[in-house]
């Protein structure tokens, strides 16, 4: 009996007692999130429409449904958000003109198709839905017009089946049908880029189509004719450009009568960033080249409501992928152009008009947050900012600041221009869907439009610390530490020192279901990340100091933080350190591992290990051509001094190795050389191979996998 009641006493001692019946954060948990996307205010300005996607862990899927949500929810209405299309898959609705229909995106019948809801405005609910298109290249990414006359869509194409409407869609499906049929499965390539992300392009380029939808809407009919979508953008060129998300990359004119779209028609566009606007009728015809002289991307084009103007963004130096993001105006009727953000040293990101046409919100990376600008188009635009290190909140704006703290995006205005839609997370909270006074002048804090992912508040979560420090060239510097729970500052704790990816994607307070901090944190570390030159949201100045420095002052940046986070925070244990990094942390993973022995291990997940392999077998060559200067054979010794693979002699330190075969940004052959020179060298190495997956881990069980891999690592080599 003594040792029974002893025994239970030690199980009762280990196990942390957390607040107030909260436990520490689980993947289990994270799968149970739902995933909210890009809020839309209804035309009546009284309902607003959102996708969230669903992550079944045993079905091993991620499925999309559409939520409503009523304006006045933000009164205090909890739980007032109500799933209105459940019995198919539904993303991406969009408004019709009328508000009493939206469309959305399903592939309930196989591919993805166009399909459109009938919405009762009284009750919020959806009394039917109808399939618009059965395209055999099928369809996505739709449009409303502003008219409610048609819809604009995205397909995959075949370029050579241009021609006639009514022949193009018999001649796509015949050559898919050609290859799905045929045994040999080889295929022939002429020019760059013939695989792009996770994809292989099989000839095929996107483009930009749109159907009428009067009849359909009126008759009910379960699908219109797929001969009736005419395409908008023949011809051997994308339209619009590749993108990983963000802001659509075309749009409607007021009248419902022109789109404007990106597209690059570069000869090669592996090596070119100039994506250019250009404007068509909806009846099809000539398309105008808008920004003809702006040999670098153009970007994100928006009508302003009254018609007069197109807000995009732009860069400046081609092939530069990481250039500063302006926010440009175009004149319809002079076609002059303005920089709108001449004097802002920040990136751009998603925007959105006011109704009334007089103002644009803008989000932008600053200091590990996203805040929101609001500003006259007639007025000169001041947005200065320092980067000094002062504590967050601060008054260091000197224009109108609309949301200052968190991780803002997805901006949208009520139409009658009162209040603003968007979405708000955090290191702690995924995205949620709020509004606030679109008037900046306005005392009116946001509100929370939807809570579906309220059991959090049953986890226990750590917020997000910052920190600053001097780091290479004597600049001031940003890190950041998230604490483990039921944390004890009496007590020593291992770190997870994680590098972020891009170079150029910060990180911050913000959420991610790929890295999650909170989910590093939960078995009893302290998390450290640090935002190195490199890394927007400290100016393009600092941004700029990577070209041509891969394994420099990034790297000065990243020992001196964590060495000022050990000094500065007792708790922290410097003898127990692991680094883990993907995509550019996956290279910095590997460049630490030739360049110092304090980290106990190292995770390193789709990194460049031999630069100039990485160069021939990447897709986008503008990249590796813009930050090692050229080519490896014009310019070989930028690519020698910066690659990992040249100081694989220094290599000790235990490694556990990430790569996937989908993976065309890096490719594996990547990961497979780091793993045998591991091997060859008798380092302790491991490789977590994923053959159905690209540069980002997403089925859940893989990514189940992922995470158990991963942490097992570490407390292999830390905790012991």
């Amino acid at each position: 009996m003594r040792h029974f009641l002893l025994a239970i006493l030690i199980v009762a001692c280990a196990i942390p007692a957390f607040p107030q019946g909260k436990h520490p954060f689980t993947f289990e948990d994270m799968m149970k999130l739902k995933r909210i996307e890009e809020p839309q205010p209804s035309p009546d300005g009284k309902w607003v429409l959102f996708a969230a996607v669903d992550a079944d862990l045993e079905a091993n899927s991620r499925t999309p449904h559409v939520w409503g949500v009523p304006l006045s929810a933000s009164a205090g209405m909890t739980g007032a958000e109500k799933e209105i299309i459940s019995g198919q898959d539904a993303d991406r609705p969009r408004w019709a003109p009328d508000g009493k229909h939206f469309a959305f995106v399903s592939s309930k019948d196989g591919g993805s198709q166009i399909w459109i809801a009938d919405f009762d405005g009284a009750s919020g609910t959806v009394t039917a839905v109808h399939r618009l298109t059965s395209t055999a290249t099928e369809a996505d990414g739709e449009l409303w017009s502003p008219d409610g006359h048609s819809i604009l869509f995205r397909s995959d194409v075949y370029p050579e089946c241009d021609g006639v409407p009514a022949e193009e869609e018999a001649c796509n499906a015949k050559k898919l049908d050609e290859v799905k049929n045929s045994k040999v499965k080889a295929q022939i390539f002429t020019g760059l880029l013939y695989r792009h992300w996770t994809a292989y392009k099989q000839g095929k380029r996107s483009h930009l189509l749109v159907v009428p939808v009067s009849s359909c809407v009126e008759t009910g009919v379960s699908a219109c004719a797929a001969d009736a979508a005419l395409d908008l953008t023949p011809g051997d060129y994308d339209t619009p450009p590749f993108s990983l998300g963000g802001q659509d990359n075309y749009a409607f004119s007021p009248d419902g009568q022109e789109i404007c779209y990106a597209s690059n028609h570069d000869k090669v566009g592996a090596t070119s960033t100039n994506n250019d606007l250009w404007i068509v009728s909806v009846n099809g015809g000539q398309a105008k080249n808008l920004t003809a002289e702006n040999r670098a991307s153009d970007s994100t084009p928006l009508y302003s409501p009254d018609g007069k103007y197109i807000a995009y963004r732009a860069q400046q130096r081609p092939g530069y992928e990481s250039d500063r993001f302006r926010l440009m105006l175009y004149d319809r009727k002079t076609g002059q152009k303005k920089n709108l953000t001449e004097n802002f040293d920040r990136w751009v990101g998603s925007f959105t008009w006011s109704p009334d046409s007089k103002r644009i919100f803008f989000v932008y990376e600053s200091e590990g947050e996203a805040p929101v600008y609001s500003f006259e188009i007639s007025r000169p635009f001041e947005g200065t900012i320092a980067v000094d290190g002062e504590p967050k909140g601060s008054a260091r704006y000197s224009a109108n600041i609309l949301l200052r703290d968190g991780y803002n995006d997805n901006l949208a205005a009520t139409p009658d221009g009162k209040r603003i839609i968007f979405t708000r997370m955090s290191v702690s909270f995924p995205n949620q869907v709020y509004e606030t006074n679109s008037s900046p002048t306005v005392s009116d804090p946001p509100h929370a439009l939807t809570r579906l992912n309220d059991f959090l508040s049953q986890i226990s979560m750590s917020p997000l610390e910052t920190f600053w420090f001097t780091g290479a060239h004597g600049d001031k510097v940003e890190g950041f530490l998230v604490k483990p729970p039921n944390f004890d500052p009496s007590k020593k704790y291992p770190v997870k020192f994680i590098v972020h990816g891009g170079p150029e994607v910060p990180f911050g307070d913000e959420w991610s279901y790929r890295w999650n901090f909170e989910l590093f944190a939960a078995s009893g570390y302290v998390v450290v990340f640090i935002n190195f030159h490199g890394s927007p949201g400290y100016g393009q100045k600092f941004i700029d100091a990577i070209n041509d420095d891969w394994g420099g002052a990034p790297f000065e940046d990243l020992m001196k933080g964590l060495d000022y986070a050990a000094k500065t925070y007792p708790f922290i244990d410097k003898d127990r350190e692991c680094a883990l990094g993907a995509s550019y942390g996956g290279y910095m993973a590997n460049w630490i591992l030739g360049h110092t022995d304090r980290f106990k291990c190292i995770v390193t997940h789709d990194g460049m290990f031999n630069t100039e392999s990485a160069w021939g077998t990447t897709e986008e060559l503008w990249f590796n051509e813009w930050e090692f200067e050229g080519t490896p054979y014009n310019h070989r010794d930028l690519y020698r001094k910066w690659s990992p693979h040249l100081f694989a002699t220094n290599f000790k330190t235990p490694t556990l190795v990430i790569h996937s075969q989908l993976d065309y940004r890096l490719d594996v052959s990547e990961g497979f050389q780091l793993f045998t020179t591991l091997q060859r060298l008798g380092v302790p190495s491991k490789m977590l191979y994923f053959p159905d997956e690209g540069h980002w881990v997403l089925k859940p069980q893989n990514s189940q996998l992922w995470y158990k891999t991963v942490n097992d690592w570490v407390d292999q080599w830390v905790k012991k």
